[in-house]
Order: structure tokens, then C-alpha cells, then sequence
């Protein structure tokens, strides 16, 4: 019995250290979670919201006899930050545009050029420019479809923006952020001195992060 003390006395030296290691661990883990809540319930962070304010395609045909898309295809774009204490600093953003499920046309709408810093409340522009002929070969469908839209004067352009963002809180600026901005558009279609009959309305688009 004397031999199997020190034994026991070291199980029982391990478990209480087991407790405290394991204890301490909770209570991190707890002051993690009350300090991120606390700062969330100060900051308020909401994501900036982003629309499509007006669209312009004065050139969309397409060729069979080459399969050659042409187009001209101008998008203004808002982003507005209703934020109370985050700025936002864009740092890069990338477009691209798609018709029926092909993508035909892709351009920087943000890069370093033209990076911005957007403060809390507020609103900015950018523009995105989609000119140019690219080699697109539509199914026998697609195509009825596309003489379809050309008739109505109106094309459905799927339009799809990956962002890469950094919040600034206070002098604290924080890492980058991606993700990407969804907008599904009926752009109205008239060429070079020709009216437009239909009217494009803005469309707020969906944004993940």
C-alpha cells in the first residue's frame, strides 16, 4: 500500500491540473465570445448595398455566318455604405456579363487606378465599360432566343462582380475581404441613334460575402 501512494497522489496531481487546463480553456473561450458581441453591439457592421442605377447596350448582334458576338454595354453602378462607424476601402473589383448563361464580356471596374476609400453613410459611383466582339457559339435555341430579345428590344444580361474590400474602423484597418455581387438585368437595346421604347429600371443586386 505504502508503494501505490505516490501513484495515486500523481493521477489525482494530473486531474486537478487536467481541471484548471480545462477550465481556463472555458473561460477564454467565454471572454472571446463577450469581447466579438461587445464589439459587434458597438460597431453595428451591415453590408453596403449595391444597385445598378442605369444600362446602356447600343450595340448587340450577332453573326452566324463567324459566330462573332458584337456588343457596347455600359453599366452605372451605386454602392452605398450604411454604416455608422466602418469606412470601406475598394480596393479592386472585376466584372463580368453574361447572356444566357455564356459570358461574352469581362473588365475592371475598380483596380488600383481608381481605388477608393468610402466613408460611413454615403454613397459612390463606378462605371463599368463591356465593348468589344468576342467568338460565342449559340445552340439552335439560344439563337431563336437571342433574334427573340433583339425583336423586343430587350436582352436579359446576367452581370456578376468579385470585390475585394477592407473595412477601416477608427485608425484600425482590417484585412481583405472577398466575395462577389449578383445582378440579373433587362437592358433595354437600341443601337447608335436609334430611340430606346423601353425604359431600364434600377436593380439592386444581391451581395455575398
Amino acid at each position: 500500500m505504502a508503494v501505490a501512494q505516490p501513484n495515486n497522489r500523481s493521477r489525482r496531481c494530473c486531474c486537478c491540473l487536467f481541471n484548471i487546463i480545462w477550465k481556463l480553456l472555458i473561460a477564454i473561450i467565454i471572454l472571446v465570445v463577450l469581447i466579438i458581441l461587445i464589439i459587434w453591439l458597438i460597431v453595428q457592421p451591415r453590408a453596403f448595398k449595391f444597385s445598378v442605377k442605369e444600362a446602356k447596350l447600343t450595340q448587340f448582334n450577332y453573326l452566324n455566318n463567324n459566330n462573332t458576338l458584337r456588343y457596347n454595354l455600359v453599366l452605372n453602378f451605386t454602392a452605398r455604405n450604411p454604416n455608422k462607424k466602418l469606412n470601406i476601402y475598394y480596393d479592386k473589383v472585376e466584372g463580368h456579363v453574361s447572356y444566357d448563361g455564356t459570358r461574352f464580356a469581362s473588365t475592371d471596374v475598380i483596380t488600383w487606378l481608381n481605388s477608393f476609400r468610402q466613408y460611413t453613410k454615403s454613397t459612390n459611383s463606378m462605371n463599368g465599360v463591356f465593348s468589344g466582339k468576342r467568338v460565342v457559339v449559340f445552340d439552335q435555341n439560344m439563337g431563336s432566343d437571342f433574334e427573340r430579345d433583339k425583336k423586343d428590344g430587350i436582352f436579359r444580361i446576367d452581370v456578376k462582380l468579385y470585390f475585394t474590400i477592407r473595412f477601416r474602423l477608427g485608425d484600425f484597418i482590417g484585412g481583405y475581404t472577398k466575395g462577389n455581387i449578383k445582378c440579373g438585368l433587362d437592358v433595354p437595346f437600341g443601337s447608335n441613334g436609334t430611340k430606346v421604347f423601353n425604359v431600364f429600371e434600377p436593380t439592386t443586386c444581391d451581395v455575398t460575402f
